[in-house]
């Protein structure tokens, strides 16, 4: 869907971007993850022409970026920012509407569109569409901005830090509904962050930075259990762990074991059957049709990560 093949970003003496060649699957949720200054932003920002390469090619489905208009190119990719960039002067439904209108579209289409993108992200239609964006909070307004980054139905996505300006209980609800979202819709997504438990949380897979290199791009349970490189592991220092078994659902785990006790739901995850026992003392929890036991999440962190990937 995305190829990127020997690409430098030059300031100057400065390689922002170094040589980097980086494949994005169709379908797939890449994360740039990697240190400040390390050029994860910039080679967002190549991919859409907002900034020029020095070298390198860069492909959107087999076609040159460069054959495209940089008009067309950006209706068709849609860009998420930490700022949001919402247009201030606009209520929630012109601002989602933005890229539709261009586009042409029947206003009966938009705001149908419109109507079921706000549902989408967790917005009632009725009560959010003429608000502006000083009416909304942080999450809010950053829910506005994913659904204006879907309008147009867009096969790419970019997201810069998106959630990095909300508070850490709304980033950790926006997280969790965007994975839902992502697991519907199918996506192409290439998603900067500094964060190492949101790279490992949202990340079908996760490319390592580090000064304008590409340094490693894995799976986040190979990043984290199997690093074999010393950035990496330096990076990472040990963390990651809990967050991969946010990943992981009890139902994919549980055991046909019956248990007495307090049936968690099959949606809950293998970090929250933990957080019960230890909350609770009890070495196995139960789960619709099964349970599961403390000695199966070790194992699952263990030797047989990959089993369900």
């Amino acid at each position: 869907m995305i190829e990127l093949k020997d690409v430098t970003k030059k300031y100057e003496n400065f390689k922002a971007v170094d040589n980097l060649s980086l494949h994005v699957n169709n379908g797939e949720l890449l994360v740039i993850l990697g240190p400040s200054g390390c050029g994860k932003s910039t080679t967002l920002r190549l991919m859409n022409k907002m900034t020029e390469r020095t070298s390198g090619s860069i492909k959107i489905k087999d076609k040159d970026i460069d054959s495209f208009k940089e008009e067309d190119l950006r209706k068709g990719i849609g860009y998420v920012i930490q700022s949001i960039g919402l247009f201030p002067h606009m209520n929630v439904w012109k601002n989602i509407a933005t890229v539709p209108q261009l586009l042409g579209w029947e206003k009966e289409r938009i705001d149908k569109r419109v109507h079921e993108l706000l549902l989408l992200v967790g917005l009632e239609p009725d009560k959010h569409q003429k608000k502006k964006p000083s009416q909304l909070s942080g999450g809010e307004a950053q829910r506005v901005g994913v659904a204006r980054a879907l309008a147009s139905d867009p096969d790419i996505i970019l997201m810069d830090e998106p959630f990095g300006a909300v508070d850490p209980i709304n980033r950790l609800r926006l997280q969790k509904e965007f994975r839902q979202i992502q697991r519907r819709l199918q996506k192409t997504v290439v998603f900067v962050t500094h964060d190492i438990d949101e790279a490992i949380l949202l990340g079908d897979r996760i490319c390592i930075m580090n000064h304008g290199k590409v340094v490693s791009v894995d799976t986040p349970e190979n990043v984290v259990l199997n690093s074999s490189d010393e950035f990496v592991d330096s990076f990472f220092k040990g963390e990651g762990i809990l967050t991969i078994l946010s990943r992981k659902d009890v139902e994919d785990y549980k055991e046909d074991i019956p248990s007495d006790g307090i049936e968690l739901s099959k949606s809950a995850t293998l970090k929250e059957a933990l957080a019960h026992m230890l909350l609770t003392g009890e070495d196995r929890v139960s789960v619709e049709g099964g349970s599961i036991s403390f000695n199966r999440i070790l194992q699952v962190v263990g030797r047989d990560i990959n089993e369900k990937d």
